[in-house]
């Protein structure tokens, strides 16, 4: 595969000049075709937002569901079709503000899908209010005086629920975050990028320039497999550490409903009633 084979033609985008989408977009194609995966093997599950219109602009299967509940979705598509590569993709407030819920019960789960979520620290679709990640004092439209809450640290919270795959990257650093997505997408499990990107138009504070001066990237001989210590780099706060800061399989979604004789879903199973066959008959002829 190649990087335009992910093209859409005559795609409007409605994205700003100068978004951090735009480097997310390319670098996802880029992931893609190193990877080698076709779109009709791929499924991009996303929220609502300027992060979840993404899937719009790439060739792949798409599923565009309510604000937050992109993770559930995507979570049932894998389990209908687990040859099927699934990707959630949406906005911080999306994904840890509306879908908060479900981010944390998806860790318990641990289902073989890959979450991106487009992190720039504000509501970019809504006009710029705070979002679950902006920091403390950072001023907006709506909060006049500044935050007054603590920011949400997606890591930490997914390191506390033993989350089987943890990463951070930085959407301009290009090389850097193609090898962390295709290390998410590669892993077996429940695997999260909390992919940082300014938002040009509302939040002045997190720019370019900030995130170039902020961030640091952990070391070649740091070990990914101590969930102690990658909990440790999490709540790191002078500069925002980048890369996989923690990584270890485990049982996933399926294995475990397979595993323990859990009834599959109506979907996997067998169908016998009569009832149920004629109904799903009439269906097709009608969309024939």
């Amino acid at each position: 595969m190649e990087v335009k084979d992910y093209n859409v033609k005559n795609a409007d985008v409605a994205w700003c000049p100068g978004c951090g989408n735009f480097f997310i977009l390319n670098v996802l194609k880029k992931t893609l075709a190193e990877l080698d995966i076709e779109p009709r093997d791929l499924v991009i599950v996303s929220g609502i937002g300027q992060a979840g219109k993404t899937p719009h602009y790439l060739k792949c299967n798409l599923f565009n569901g309510l604000h937050g509940r992109a993770l559930p979705a995507a979570i049932g598509i894998k389990s209908a079709n687990s040859k099927l590569t699934v990707i959630a993709e949406s906005g911080d407030g999306c994904m840890y503000g509306e879908g908060g819920n479900h981010f944390l019960h998806a860790i318990r789960r641990n289902p073989d899908i890959t979450l991106i979520v487009h992190n720039n620290m504000v509501y970019g679709l809504t006009k710029g209010q705070a979002s679950p990640t902006s920091s403390r004092g950072f001023k907006t439209p709506v909060q006049l005086k500044g935050v007054a809450d603590e920011p949400f640290n997606p890591i930490a919270a997914a390191l506390s629920q033993n989350i089987s795959f943890a990463a951070r990257a930085y959407c301009k650093d290009i090389k850097e975050t193609t090898d962390i997505l295709k290390k998410a997408v590669n892993h077996k499990g429940f695997a999260l990028v909390d992919l940082l990107q300014p938002c040009v138009t509302y939040n002045k504070l997190n720019t370019y320039k900030w995130f170039d001066e902020n961030t640091y990237y952990l070391r070649e001989n740091y070990r990914s497999d101590n969930r102690v210590e990658a909990f440790k780099k999490s709540l790191e706060k002078e500069k925002v550490p980048l890369g996989v800061f923690y990584e270890k399989e485990r049982e996933t979604f399926d294995e475990r409903v397979v595993s323990e004789n859990i009834p599959a879903p109506l979907f996997r199973r067998e169908v016998k009633s009569k009832r149920l066959i004629k109904l799903l008959e009439s269906k097709k002829e009608a969309h024939a």
